[in-house]
């Protein structure tokens, strides 16, 4: 019927927006009507199971009372039955789930213009939405949590599943069905799902089989650790610096404030590097990749060299070809154009954690490097060893790259006479629709019956599908919720980058602390990533929507900034650890929580090709650093007594603007 609906709805598609948009709620409430029928059928049946299960608890307490062993043994059959039906019930829900998800699809596809987006956006939040009821599953895990208590205490009345460790009794057939049948419904958000939201990548389900075969025949687990090796390489080589940049710039006759431009030319450079890179990843891998650590190579030699030749030029050019050098958007797109689907998510995490790792790493080298010596005219100290240590690292994985990359086969290169090999890169069309890993563990979710499009409007079809080709086409495509989450992506930036830029600065002044101890507090505050990304991924994501941790997580963020302020009382080392550990803590769950919410309200025609929305993310990010630098730089001017307070001012004004825009564009968040 719902096919039906939809032919006789496009057959009669409408040219304006006004007539689309009235196409678009009929169909919608014809389908709200559906899933509603849905739900009210699963209520009712948890209703009668739930009475079934009442019944027997009753009956299990009384057996257990007369020592009836016959009876306890036909109470383990009955349980059993009762877990039979909802095994059929869990998959009776994961069946509509696949409808929905398919009929949308069906829709945006034959359609000129989307109903997807429209549809979840307007539906999946709101407080009276079917929708949620399919995707939400708290009757029937009270269900299953009392089926699997009761068989356990059946078999062995002196045991109780609470007094247990996780695994007890799980050898019941039944059990372990409706466990895994419900770990496929179920809404949570594992570790690794959340740290690939950094890469902001989720499971496309739409390669086709063909294609997929031909990445699996590319893949080549060496490229992958060495592609991985340079965002690792990078991240070090962006923070290895902080410790000790401000003494440099004093070494060197300038402000130590001046660290916040050492610091920032790097990511000045970054903003037209990640074009150019993104750009170049559609063509290859391996060229970016070699280029980028030759120009790192001769970016950190340059900043060793400024030193000697006492010249505060050399080592801003030396930071900016540092810059230029950044091969981020490279090292994203190889994981998800090159890895296989199966290894993706492991690979995104992993991207994730070179880059944790390496920003933690970096400051805590610098902390090794307290030692003033000369070599052929080379002075090797705090201030230049970073640079000599960073261009013999990035020559040293020149060599391996060299040796060890494989070069993934573009479509050109391949000489298949079958023309159904696609660009894995023009694969990669997110689907907007519901995603859940619900819908993702589906074996049939991708199959779409391949009828006569009949009406469907070829060029408008295509024209909605194509990539931007600039970044003023794709800020045009920039909706309201997206704005707002590069908002609050901007603003998180930001306020790292203050914290992080001044503290050797704002520590030497207030506490009087050594290149040592900022590198060690900058180390230990890197390390606070993964732990906190495991707690928020594993706990948090399955008690609270991503919208309630994003808008938690920025309110945070901002009373962390409030407690680093300087105050009319004495300025204490407790109070200045305390603050910047909260908003840094805040700041990096605000990052996985706002990049996962930022793929999904972002235009599918951003989600490839060169201006896709990991290049937005990167830009907008690397503007905040560039901004956060350049206010610490200003704020010196007006005395280092004053830099604290003057730079955190526009960072917690940032905050609360980010506040109010989440909170205006809350309901848009899915």
């Amino acid at each position: 019927m719902m096919k039906r609906k939809m032919k006789t709805y496009l057959q009669v598609q409408g040219t304006n927006e006004e007539e689309q948009a009235l196409i678009r709620k009929q169909f919608a409430r014809l389908l709200d009507w559906q899933i509603e029928k849905t739900v009210l059928f699963l209520l009712e049946q948890q209703g009668h199971l739930a009475a079934r299960l009442r019944v027997l608890g009753e009956e299990r307490e009384a057996a257990k009372e007369r020592m009836d062993s016959r009876q306890i043994s036909g109470l383990v059959d009955a349980y059993r039955m009762v877990g039979l039906e909802l095994l059929k019930l869990l998959e009776f829900v994961q069946i509509n789930a696949t409808g929905i998800r398919k009929i949308l699809k069906k829709f945006d596809k034959r359609a000129a213009y989307k109903l997807t987006d429209y549809y979840v956006a307007s539906r999946a939040n709101h407080p009276y939405s079917q929708l949620q009821q399919v995707f939400r599953h708290v009757g029937i895990g009270a269900m299953v949590g009392a089926i699997t208590r009761s068989l356990g205490e059946l078999k062995d009345e002196t045991k109780s599943l609470y007094d247990e460790p996780a695994g007890f009794h799980v050898g019941d057939p039944i059990v372990q069905s409706l466990k895994a049948a419900q770990e496929r419904l179920t809404n949570s958000t594992t570790f690794l799902k959340f740290m690939a939201k950094a890469v902001q990548f989720d499971k496309e389900d739409e390669i086709p089989s063909v294609a997929d075969d031909v990445i699996v025949q590319q893949y080549h687990v060496l490229s992958l650790l060495l592609n991985l090796g340079s965002t690792f390489l990078y991240m070090v080589n962006t923070y290895i610096i902080v410790p000790s940049a401000d003494k440099y710039a004093y070494s060197l006759g300038a402000a130590p404030t001046l660290c916040g431009v050492i610091i920032g030319s790097m990511a000045v450079a970054q903003l037209g590097s990640s074009i150019y890179f993104s750009a170049w990843s559609n063509k290859s891998y391996f060229r970016p990749l070699v280029f980028s650590s030759i120009v790192l190579l001769v970016g950190n030699v340059l900043y060793a060299l400024a030193y000697n030749f006492n010249s505060l030029t050399v080592l801003i050019l030396g930071r900016l070809f540092c810059g230029l050098g950044s091969a981020r958007a490279v090292n994203r797109r190889y994981i998800s154009d090159w890895v296989p689907l199966k290894k993706r998510l492991q690979a995104s995490a992993g991207f994730v954690s070179a880059s944790a790792v390496g920003m933690a790493v970096g400051p805590a080298l610098a902390g090794l490097f307290e030692i003033n010596k000369s070599f052929f005219s080379i002075t090797l100290n705090s201030s230049t060893l970073p640079g000599w240590v960073m261009a013999v690292s990035w020559l040293v994985y020149l060599l391996l790259l060299w040796v060890g990359f494989k070069e993934p086969l573009r479509n050109d290169d391949i000489t298949d006479s079958s023309s159904h090999l696609v660009k894995p890169g023009n694969l990669h069309a997110r689907n907007h629709a519901l995603t859940h890993p619900l819908l993702d563990h589906s074996k049939n979710a991708n199959s779409i019956n391949h009828e006569d499009p009949g009406n469907e409007s070829g060029s408008d079809f295509e024209k909605s599908k194509r990539p931007a080709t600039s970044l003023v086409e794709a800020y045009k495509l920039l909706t309201m919720p997206v704005k707002v989450q590069l908002f609050i992506y901007f603003m998180l930036k930001y306020a790292m980058e203050i914290l992080l830029s001044e503290s050797s600065v704002v520590t030497a002044y207030y506490f009087d602390w050594s290149t040592r101890s900022v590198a060690l507090f900058l180390a230990l505050l890197g390390l606070t990533v993964l732990p906190v990304n495991y707690l928020v991924g594993s706990y948090l994501s399955n008690m609270f929507e991503d919208r309630q941790i994003l808008f938690a997580s920025e309110l945070i963020t901002c009373l962390g900034i409030m407690v680093c302020f300087v105050g009319p009382v004495p300025y204490t080392v407790p109070q200045y650890v305390s603050g910047v550990l909260i908003t840094f803590v805040a700041a990096e769950v605000l990052e996985g929580v706002n990049l996962s919410l930022l793929s999904k309200v972002m235009s599918e025609r951003l989600a490839r090709g060169t201006y896709n929305n990991g290049l937005l993310s990167t830009e907008a990010g690397t503007l905040a650093r560039v901004v956060a630098d350049g206010t610490i730089t200003l704020a010196g001017y007006l005395g280092t007594g004053l830099l604290l307070n003057v730079t955190l001012t526009p960072t917690l004004l940032i905050g609360i603007l980010s506040l109010i825009a989440t909170f205006y564009s809350y309901n848009s968040l899915f």
